[in-house]
C-alpha cells in the first residue's frame, strides 16, 4: 500500500505525472480517477493528517470537530464591517477528505439555473446539460438511478436515518403557509421544503477520503502524503515543474512531468498560488516573492453563505437538547448508534429544509433554510439545558465580495479573509425577509403544539432595523467559500474552462475556488462534480 509517511529524501527528487495539493472533497476524486486506468503516477500531498480521528466518521460528530484542531485549519475572518466588526470562524478540513471529514454531510447540488449561468457567462461545457452527467456519475443513490441521480457511483447519497417529529411538521408548517413539498432538492427544481439527504451511508459519513481515495490506495501508482505542508509550486519559466512541501520538519522536492493540480480549498489556493509567484504584484513584492506572473484575480471575488439562526424554545422533550443533557437517554442514543448506526448521532447539519423565494419578481429561490432538531448559542458549542430547535435563514447568491491575501511569505501564517458579509442592499434585505417568511413557517399550525415561543431574536425585534441589527450581531458563515481562482475568460479569472491557470502551462486549480460565482446551496456536491469533470479534461488532454 503506496500510501506511507515517508516521501524521498530531500536530496532524491521523485517524479510523478501528476501532482495533486490538497486531499479533500475534489483532490480525493482527482487522485482515484487519475490512477484508475494505471497509466500514470500519481502523489496525493495533504498537509493534515489520516483520517483516524472517530468522531469523523459519525455524522453528528461535525460538532466535536468544529474546533478540533488537529484536523481543522480554524480560519478567522478579519474584522467584518457589516457584522459589527466581528471576526467570523472559519472551519475548514485539514486532513484527509478535507472539509468532506468534517462538514455537515448534506447533498445538495444548487439550482439548473446555477449552473446556465456560469455556461453564459463564458464558461462553455459548464451548463447544467453538462455537468449533470458528472454528478450523476460520482452518485450512488440509495433510490435508485433516474434522470437526475446516478447508482453505482463512488459517493453514497441517502435518507436521513433519524425520524423526527420536529423536522417532519417543519415540512408540514412549511406547506400550511404555500411552500410546496418538495422531495428531491436535486431533482427536476429545488424549490419547496423537505428532508435533505447526506453523504453518508449506514448511518456513517462518506467523506472523498472514505468513498474515493480509499478504493485507490492499494494501486502501485499512487502515493499518498499526510502531514505534508505545500511550501510552493516550483516553476520552469512559465510552466509548473513541481512541488515543494515539508514533511517531518524536512524540505522535500516533488516533479511533475505532466501537471500540478491545486485542489487545497478556496482559502489554501489561492494562498497557495501567490506563495508561489502566481498573484497580484504588489501583493507579492510587498512580501519578497518573486513574481512568475502578475495575475490580480487570485484571491479576487471571494464569496460565502452567510446564516443567521432563529432558536425557538420546545415545549416537549423531543430534541437532541433533551438526549444530551439526560445521562440516560444519551447513553441509550451511544448503544443505539454502536448497535444499529441509527438515532440521534446520525443527524446532520440540517434534518428538514426549505428553499424559497423572498419576492415574485426573482426567478428562483434565493434563500435556503435548514432546519435542526437541537439549539445551541454557537455552532461547536453545548447545546442549551432547555428543550429547543434551530432554524437557519441562508442567502443563496450574496452580491457581496471579498478577498484572500497572504500575510507573509511563510506558508504557514494563516492569510488574511474578508468576505464582507452584509455589504450591499439586496443582501441585507434578502435577510430581513427571509426571517420574516421563517417566523411565518415557525408560526403555523403545524409547530405550533412544539413551539413554546421564540428565544432569539425574541418577539421584540420587529422592525427592518432590528432585524437587519440581529443579523449584524449574530450572523455567521455556513462554511461555503468560493470563486477565489474562478473560471472564466475577463481580465479578473484565474482560470479557463478546462481549469488551467492563465498565462501558465502545467497548472490547473480544481476545487471550489474555481466557480464563477456562489451556487444557490451547499458546496460539497458541487465541488466533487467539479473534480470529476476535471478528471475527464486531464486525461483527456494526456492524449
Amino acid at each position: 500500500m503506496n500510501n506511507n509517511n515517508h516521501g524521498a529524501p530531500a536530496n532524491d527528487v521523485a517524479e510523478y505525472d501528476y501532482i495533486v495539493v490538497g486531499a479533500g472533497s475534489a483532490g480525493c476524486v482527482l487522485a482515484n480517477r487519475l490512477s484508475a486506468d494505471g497509466k500514470h503516477s500519481v502523489l496525493l500531498l495533504e498537509a493534515g493528517p489520516k483520517d483516524t480521528n472517530i468522531w469523523i466518521h459519525v455524522p453528528l460528530g461535525y460538532g466535536k470537530l468544529f474546533k478540533e484542531k488537529s484536523v481543522n485549519w480554524m480560519y478567522q475572518t478579519e474584522p467584518e464591517p457589516g457584522l459589527n466588526g466581528r471576526q467570523v470562524f472559519q472551519p475548514r478540513g485539514k486532513v484527509l477528505g478535507g472539509s468532506s471529514s468534517i462538514n455537515g454531510l448534506l447533498y445538495v447540488r444548487g439550482q439548473h439555473e446555477d449552473y446556465d449561468r456560469w455556461r453564459q457567462r463564458g464558461n462553455a461545457g459548464w451548463g447544467y446539460d453538462d455537468v449533470l452527467p458528472y454528478f450523476r456519475k460520482a452518485e450512488d443513490q440509495q433510490r435508485g438511478s433516474d434522470k437526475y441521480h446516478g447508482a453505482g457511483g463512488p459517493l453514497p447519497v441517502s435518507d436521513w436515518r433519524y425520524h423526527d417529529p420536529l423536522s417532519e411538521a417543519f415540512v408540514h408548517a412549511a406547506a400550511e403557509v404555500g411552500i410546496p413539498t418538495n422531495p428531491d432538492f436535486n431533482g427536476a427544481t429545488q424549490e419547496g421544503a423537505g428532508f435533505f439527504q447526506t453523504t453518508t451511508r449506514r448511518g456513517r459519513r462518506a467523506s472523498t477520503a472514505r468513498s474515493y481515495l480509499r478504493p485507490a490506495l492499494t494501486r502501485g501508482n499512487l502515493r499518498v502524503e499526510t502531514s505534508a505542508l505545500a511550501q510552493r509550486i516550483l516553476f520552469d519559466g512559465k510552466r509548473a515543474s513541481g512541488v515543494a512541501y515539508k514533511q517531518d520538519g524536512q524540505l522535500r522536492m516533488a516533479k511533475a512531468r505532466k501537471e500540478v493540480l491545486v485542489s487545497s480549498g478556496a482559502y489554501n489556493s489561492p494562498q497557495l498560488l501567490q506563495l508561489s509567484g502566481v498573484g497580484p504584484a504588489d501583493l507579492l513584492k510587498q512580501h519578497g516573492i518573486e513574481i512568475v506572473l502578475d495575475a490580480p484575480g487570485v484571491g479576487n471575488d471571494l464569496q460565502d453563505h452567510m446564516q443567521v439562526r432563529i432558536v425557538t424554545r420546545c415545549a416537549q422533550s423531543v430534541t437532541l437538547n433533551d438526549v444530551v443533557n439526560n445521562p440516560v437517554r444519551r447513553v441509550m442514543a451511544g448503544l443505539r448508534y454502536a448497535a444499529l448506526r441509527k438515532g440521534p448521532l446520525t443527524i446532520a447539519a440540517g434534518t428538514s429544509g426549505a428553499f424559497f423565494k423572498t419576492s415574485p419578481r426573482l426567478a428562483s429561490p434565493d434563500i435556503q433554510i435548514h432546519f435542526l432538531p437541537f439549539s445551541t448559542d454557537k455552532m461547536g458549542e453545548k447545546l442549551h439545558p432547555f428543550s429547543g430547535f434551530t432554524a437557519s435563514v441562508c442567502q443563496l447568491r450574496p452580491e457581496s465580495r471579498g478577498s484572500l491575501k497572504i500575510r507573509s511569505a511563510d506558508p504557514s501564517v494563516p492569510p488574511e479573509i474578508r468576505i464582507n458579509y452584509l455589504a450591499t442592499e439586496t443582501d441585507r434585505r434578502a435577510f430581513i425577509d427571509g426571517i420574516r417568511i421563517l417566523r411565518k413557517i415557525l408560526a403555523a399550525p403545524a409547530l405550533k403544539s412544539y413551539s413554546v415561543g421564540e428565544v432569539d431574536p425574541g418577539a421584540k425585534v420587529v422592525s427592518d432595523d432590528d432585524l437587519l441589527e440581529f443579523c449584524r450581531r449574530t450572523g455567521s458563515t455556513v462554511y461555503h467559500p468560493t470563486s477565489t481562482c474562478r473560471m472564466g475568460n475577463d481580465p479578473l479569472a484565474v482560470v479557463d474552462n478546462r481549469l488551467k491557470v492563465r498565462g501558465i502551462e502545467g497548472l490547473r486549480v480544481v476545487d471550489a475556488s474555481v466557480m464563477p460565482d456562489l451556487m444557490s446551496g451547499n458546496t460539497n456536491a458541487p465541488t466533487i462534480m467539479i473534480a470529476e469533470k476535471a478528471s475527464d479534461m486531464i486525461l483527456e488532454d494526456a492524449r
